[in-house]
């Protein structure tokens, strides 16, 4: 591991959800060279074993735990093992999140003739599954909202310790075609700045980031072709990005150290947009 330039952060025990995605376990290995003890948590836990294997080859620490982050006993187990390996949780990163097709739209916008002409394979809103609207919200709010009970209860009046959600660029203006994704992220936005207010008084900060565009395994197909050109909505994307250009997983690392450590101790109940200026610019 190289030198730690965070220093506080040495042995705190670290709990990243969704640890096993490429944006997630880029935050945990951030956080692992500063000498924190991870607890990489998947639904699967396969891609959480990678990624302690890497922790620790590089001379880190690292366990990796499945866990449902919709299952409080799931939870429970997890937090059981995670407890029992390094002690009770100081950072919590709820990381896991995602989308789903049936809660998508195919057209950002509405016509007359979407409903005269109805075309086979074609979502309107009045087409959306409510099901999958209901996974997306609770997978992202619930999944952030749970995990949250769960790990932080053991944080309370101990000094140091801290909740960090990851919301979205979409909960500051909804991007076409995604309400469900959207209006979870809004709620993981503003429970961000209930639960910093809530958790005052005992010692346990509350924060988010709200990454902009980065190419994951999620949205990979609908950003980019198979020869890596852009798709229409990837260009769209980069024309409304000042920087011009999708972020890189390191992009959230330096956020997040801040956020966890103890730099930021007087900061709590904030939304960090790590974009490229998309937040900023008006499209004009």
């Amino acid at each position: 591991m190289k030198n730690p330039r965070h220093k506080d952060l040495k042995g705190k025990v670290v709990v990243v959800t969704g640890g096993g995605g490429i944006l997630c376990s880029t935050i945990a290995l951030g956080l692992a060279e500063q000498g924190a003890k991870l607890a990489v948590l998947d639904l699967k836990k396969e891609p959480a074993e990678v990624v302690a294997e890497q922790i620790n080859k590089a001379g880190g620490e690292a366990i990796a735990v499945q866990a449902d982050v919709l299952n409080q006993e799931s939870l429970q187990t997890a937090c059981d093992a995670v407890t029992a390996h390094f002690g009770a949780c100081d950072i919590l990163v709820n990381g896991a999140g995602g989308n789903h097709p049936s809660g998508t739209t195919s057209n950002p916008h509405l016509h007359e003739d979407d409903l005269k002409n109805a075309i086979e394979g074609v979502k309107t809103f009045f087409d959306l599954d409510i099901g999958a609207i209901q996974f997306v919200f609770n997978l992202n709010f619930i999944g952030t909202l749970l995990p949250t009970q769960i790990f932080s209860r053991g944080m309370v009046g101990r000094t140091g310790c801290s909740v960090l959600n990851i919301s979205s660029m979409n909960a500051f203006i909804p991007l076409t075609k995604i309400p469900a994704y959207s209006g979870a992220k809004a709620a993981v936005s503003n429970f961000t700045q209930w639960l910093a207010v809530h958790f005052s008084k005992v010692g346990i900060r509350v924060n988010a980031l709200a990454p902009g565009f980065f190419l994951t395994d999620q949205n990979r197909t609908l950003l980019t072709k198979e020869n890596g050109e852009l798709t229409q909505r990837g260009k769209t994307i980069i024309d409304q990005t000042p920087m011009g250009c999708f972020g890189e997983p390191e992009d959230l690392v330096g956020t997040t150290l801040w956020l966890c450590s103890d730099q930021s101790k007087f900061v709590t109940g904030i939304v960090v947009p790590i974009d490229g200026g998309f937040s900023a610019f008006s499209g004009v």
